[in-house]
């Protein structure tokens, strides 16, 4: 089985790692893009460590958007555990992906065990929910402000539940207001890709009303639960979320700095490593910036210095993952294991090829 390639000529897996690691050793501005497990996400943050990389994920600009909330804003979060066994009131904010809609169906068959009701109560807030599924034929009220987008419906509901005027009221309000008086537990559902960081802001805003009588709480659906997952992980190893390099000796956080696509675009970067164990494929090579790729593929990657060919994580090799189902952390069995290495397993044999003390680069 043919796990490496140089250029696009079949090698040795040992003889690829040197190259990859002499190219990485090279380098002067390292970039390392990654969709990968818990433990493919600690080997890549700390070879970025050891070359001075900056680092960001497969799916960098929603989970920005997401990170911009929790970093620049804060807010009211709940677990998804709580949310099963206490949440009387769901509102679904915005488009939710399929990946979430099963849990929402579990949440419309289950009434919360630590409160006494028969049913729960959803509503949808925005214009989005197409082809949701709540489960016993039941619908979600819509609450929706004409043309407005989410962000100016979230906007006109906070207002009219602060008892302000409104240019354009939010249709079925006057249920919202009657179902909240009474709810013992509200929560608004969100995905953070749905909204703009402004009406995630709105919302957060809205819950703060709210929890001056009463209590409300918001459950983060993540864009990426794999993006998520990575991002707990840059965030326990360096103290920041993704979009961090390592370029001066020490970890630094800047969202717009060391955004990895917009470095590759603008040539900042002359070492591009992509590492993915989905469908997911490195953009076209750029200038003279030199790409080595882990993928889970049968062949090389079109412009890449260096190819291996990788197992996907909890299919062809044990993992760990995050789950928003749980959000925690999973183990995760391989489902049909395979002699494909993992990221993680190549990553470490390329760190182990970089000098000791290597100069950092500028």
């Amino acid at each position: 089985m043919t796990v490496a390639w140089i250029g696009n000529r079949e090698t040795l897996l040992e003889r690829a790692v040197r190259h990859a690691a002499a190219l990485l050793h090279a380098s002067r501005c390292p970039v390392f893009t990654f969709d990968t497990d818990i433990h493919g996400t600690r080997a890549a943050i700390a070879l970025a460590e050891r070359v001075g990389a900056s680092y960001d994920h497969a799916d960098g600009a929603g989970l920005a958007r997401e990170t911009a909330l929790l970093t620049d804003k804060g807010g009211m979060f709940v677990a998804p555990g709580e949310v099963r066994r206490r949440a009387d009131l769901i509102a679904i904010v915005g488009e939710l992906p399929e990946a979430h809609r099963e849990f929402v169906a579990e949440l419309a068959e289950t009434v919360p065990d630590l409160i006494a009701i028969n049913a729960r109560q959803f509503f949808l807030v925005g214009g989005g929910g197409r082809g949701l599924t709540l489960g016993n034929g039941r619908k979600a009220t819509r609450l929706s402000c004409g043309k407005a987008g989410l962000g100016g419906t979230i906007a006109a509901l906070r207002a009219q539940c602060a008892g302000r005027q409104v240019s354009t009221p939010v249709s079925n309000f006057s249920r919202f207001q009657a179902a909240l008086a009474t709810a013992r537990f509200p929560v608004f559902l969100f995905f953070g890709q749905s909204a703009d960081g402004l009406a995630l802001e709105m919302l957060q805003g809205l819950l703060a009303d709210i929890n001056r009588k009463s209590r409300a709480s918001a459950l983060h659906l993540p864009a990426s639960e794999g993006g998520w997952g990575s991002t707990l992980a840059s965030t326990w190893m360096t103290g920041f979320p993704l979009r961090t390099s390592f370029a001066r000796g020490f970890p630094e956080f800047d969202p717009w700095r060391f955004d990895v696509a917009r470095q590759l675009a603008a040539g900042e970067a002359d070492f591009h490593l992509w590492i993915s164990d989905g469908v997911k494929k490195p953009s076209a090579n750029s200038g003279d910036t030199k790409v080595v790729v882990l993928a889970k593929t049968s062949q090389p990657v079109a412009g890449a210095e260096v190819t291996f060919a990788i197992g996907k994580a909890g299919v062809d090799h044990d993992a760990v993952v995050y789950s928003a189902r749980t959000g925690t952390l999973n183990s995760v069995t391989a489902d049909a294991a395979s002699e494909l290495p993992s990221a993680a397993s190549i990553l470490r044999s390329i760190a182990e090829h970089i000098p000791a003390g290597a100069e950092l680069p500028c």
